[in-house]
């Protein structure tokens, strides 16, 4: 595994997140073990670089939080931290930018699904990665890889979550985190679960230096790198606005997009 003391560039921050959906088949290039490896091993800026293009969800997020702040690298640390957790340029992104990138990536596709799309943007939604999670997927088919039989299942593996170390073996850590729930017609957190998630394969992964207690991003079945205090309160008041942007829609609240698909 990476030694965690090492700086991590923003290519390899987004490859640590965007690797997990990539291995499954559901988003980006066709080549998750070079994904993997040149994430971990460092010094491959440009070979991450030329996948991170080809995530077709994630790009465009980037270079939009990247040109509402003046940041040239949408791959810029601080640029790929804004998609994936959330920090002050995701709120920089007014919600008129948001609603037209939206509007000229998906109207297409959504048809006549897409007005939600938009509302949310305007209900208070942040362009972070769970915004495209809980606003986008519902409404134009959960994943690339087609419908899945369990979608609440799909959006909460998907989402960008929190959850703390309570034990550790080998490539596999044990923690507890809140699940995803549909109540009525509203998308909430529910109470503590344990989970058993991957840090690694065969000792290949992101997150070397672990310990109990320690607080850790997860995205689907792998841990992402740890979170410090106030990047996890980043987190969780990202997740809470995108949560409240689709629970908060006039019309088509997430049970409609969720029983549909």
């Amino acid at each position: 595994m990476s030694a965690e003391r090492r700086a991590v560039s923003g290519a390899e921050l987004f490859a640590r997140y965007a690797y997990p959906p990539n291995e499954l088949g559901y988003c980006g290039p066709g080549e998750p073990a070079a994904l993997l490896e040149a994430a971990v091993e460092g010094g491959q800026e440009s070979l991450l670089a030329h996948l991170a293009h080809q995530f077709e969800g994630a790009w465009p997020y980037l270079e939009l939080i990247a040109g509402c702040n003046g940041v040239a690298d949408p791959l810029d640390p601080r640029v790929v931290e804004a998609y994936w957790i959330g920090n002050d340029l995701t709120r920089r992104v007014p919600p008129s930018i948001l609603a037209a990138s939206l509007d000229e990536r998906f109207a297409h596709r959504a048809g006549t699904r897409f007005p939600p799309l938009i509302e949310a943007a305007w209900n208070g939604g942040v362009a972070q990665h769970n915004f495209h999670v809980f606003a986008v997927y519902p409404w134009i088919g959960l994943l690339r890889a087609g419908r899945s039989s369990a979608p609440l299942h799909v959006l909460d593996q998907c989402r960008i979550r929190w959850g703390r170390v309570e034990s550790l073996r080998g490539d596999l850590v044990t923690v507890t985190s809140r699940g995803l729930e549909l109540v009525g017609s509203q998308l909430l957190l529910g109470d503590q679960r344990v989970e058993v998630v991957r840090r690694g394969v065969e000792g290949l992964g992101f997150v070397d230096d672990l310990a109990v207690g320690d607080t850790v991003a997860l995205h689907w079945d792998w841990v992402c790198e740890p979170l410090s205090g106030r990047a996890l309160g980043r987190l969780q008041a990202a997740t809470r606005d995108n949560l409240w942007a689709v629970n908060s829609l006039s019309a088509r609240p997430p049970a409609a997009a969720l029983e549909s698909a």
